[in-house]
């Protein structure tokens, strides 16, 4: 059978608003049933199974135990899907020609290639099920574990809740999980707890620790169909953003929120590129949300960068000016309480259910309207067809607000940077379409125009932050003078880069359009 499930990291007391919770609603089909679950986690030395994607339990409920194998899995939008077999295993005792599925057990022994077996990890855990019924009809199981993760020598705690989908569509349980955890603060889990173990004996961690990730490029193919690439698109760039929220909440490490603001600005290009496809009033409101997120953390970066690339080269270009101290201790004093805004903010019943509301606009096809029939043929179309429409409206867009490059106001350098950044994210990914000399040799030239952009940029954030009478330091002399000094350098070097601008405008133009 296949399972479906949502997963979320708890703690203690997490765990125990979600009881409080549960009392409330009246949902439980039948009473909570609570029971001892030992699972035991088996794979070659040189964890051949795993590698195949596949897990094999012998797990012991009560007095019985049950061999499972859980094949090809994987996890999006925090939605596990996994094939699961079961079959009774009397005294604990593996056998693999028990396997009931012909298809699973054949995997497994190919993965295995007669190679020993032996436990790599296991788990004990209470474990707490309810079986709860939804207006719509939908069950759902609600299982809630405390317990640890035990690897050789090494054990660590865990909590974990579940929410499988019994009967009804996969709605429900995006659904029902807004209803269980309505106050933010909710941590989707993007491993399994198989996964967690092979961690634990391989690194003496059972979780990942929170590092800023990058973009990743999604593996498009010219005959794929333009949902599912959209589907795989926005899939990547919901992993950057959650992966980055938990960067932000429990890290300060400066990269976090420059990749969760990256993460947020290619979810709205991918938006843009995919409303043809899946244009729905859905993503127009989680387009606005995602600006909405993206204001708050620009917040914070805006700072990070005053402090990391501003003022400290100039600082260290003139140290014997304490203007500098000052001036940076007032800006990582605002920087601080913008940081607690802003994880306040993430924390949030609003900006949880962004999270929730885009994972389910992925994951359940939110995107369909029964009373447009031609959205059949819009969504079977080849990616290809559509890239060099979503390409060709950026760059004339570029082009546009190109025109009479050496004459542009402030404001119009502005709106030229964004839309370069438009397109350099469509570039991104739809690059994979397109021979990667020709992609790489456009996008070569166009970062050197982008860097320009950054100059500028950087000039007039600077300007904003330090130039206003509540800006950190305006009524300390030192700092003010050290304001000066900033602001000089760098008008100094965005207007030397501005003069170069017409000839790389000039050079993008001519490298040309790869997608022709």
């Amino acid at each position: 059978m296949t399972e479906i499930e949502l997963k979320f990291v708890l703690n203690e007391d997490s765990i125990r608003r979600l009881k409080n919770r549960l009392k409330g609603l009246e949902l439980n089909e039948s009473a909570a049933r609570t029971r001892t679950l030992r699972s035991v986690y088996y794979d070659t030395p040189e964890h051949s199974l795993r590698k195949a994607g596949t897990a094999l339990r012998m797990r012991r409920d009560g007095r019985r135990w049950i061999q499972t194998v859980k094949a090809r899995a994987s996890i999006n939008g925090g939605l596990l899907r996994a094939q699961e077999v079961e079959n009774p295993a009397p005294g604990g005792r593996l056998d693999l020609t028990k396997i009931p599925v012909l298809a699973v057990r054949a995997e497994v022994e190919e993965a295995i290639a007669g190679a020993e077996l032996a436990p790599v990890c296991e788990t004990q855990m209470k474990r707490v099920t309810s079986v709860l019924m939804l207006e719509n009809g939908a069950r759902i199981e609600l299982a809630i574990d405390s317990g640890e993760i035990i690897a050789g020598e090494l054990r660590e705690p865990f909590h974990e809740a579940e929410l499988e989908l019994l009967e009804g569509d996969v709605d429900s349980l995006y659904d029902l999980t807004q209803t269980l955890f309505p106050d933010g603060g909710l941590h989707l889990s993007t491993m399994s707890k198989s996964e967690r173990g092979y961690m634990l004996a391989a690194t003496g961690r059972a979780q990942t620790e929170p590092l800023p990730r990058n973009a990743c490029t999604v593996p498009l193919g010219a005959e794929m169909t333009s949902e599912i690439a959209a589907r795989d698109v926005l899939r990547e760039c919901f992993e950057q953003i959650s992966a980055n929220i938990e960067v932000v909440l429990f890290t300060d490490a400066p990269e976090g929120p420059h990749q969760l603001r990256i993460g947020l600005r290619r979810l709205r290009a991918a938006f843009g590129m995919f409303k043809p496809v899946i244009g729905h009033p859905e993503l127009m409101r989680l387009n606005e949300e995602a600006k909405l997120v993206g204001a708050q953390v620009g917040a914070l970066r805006d700072l990070d960068v005053v402090i990391t690339d501003i003022i400290d080269p100039e600082h260290e270009a003139h140290p014997h000016e304490q203007g500098f101290n000052a001036l940076r201790s007032a800006i990582e004093a605002r920087r601080e309480a913008v940081r607690e805004e802003l994880r306040e903010y993430l924390r949030s019943e609003r900006a949880q259910s962004f999270q929730i509301d885009l994972a389910r606009f992925i994951e359940t096809r939110r995107w369909l309207t029964p009373e447009d029939f031609e959205q059949t043929a819009r969504l079977a179309q080849p990616i290809r067809a559509l890239s060099c429409k979503a390409l060709g409206k950026r760059w004339k867009s570029c082009v546009k607000h190109a025109r009479g490059i050496d004459h542009l106001t402030i404001d119009e350098r502005h709106e030229l940077r964004k839309e370069l950044k438009k397109l350099r994210y469509t570039i991104e990914f739809l690059g994979p379409l397109y021979s990667a000399k020709k992609v790489a040799r456009f996008v070569k030239t166009m970062k050197k125009m982008q860097n320009i952009f950054g100059d500028l940029n950087d000039l007039a954030m600077a300007e904003e932050l330090l130039c206003q009478n509540d800006s950190p330091g305006a009524r300390n002399a030192n700092a003010q003078r050290a304001v000066g000094w900033v602001l000089g350098a760098r008008s100094v070097k965005a207007e030397a880069a501005w003069a170069h601008a017409r000839g790389l405008w000039r050079d993008v133009t001519v490298t040309g359009p790869f997608w022709r």
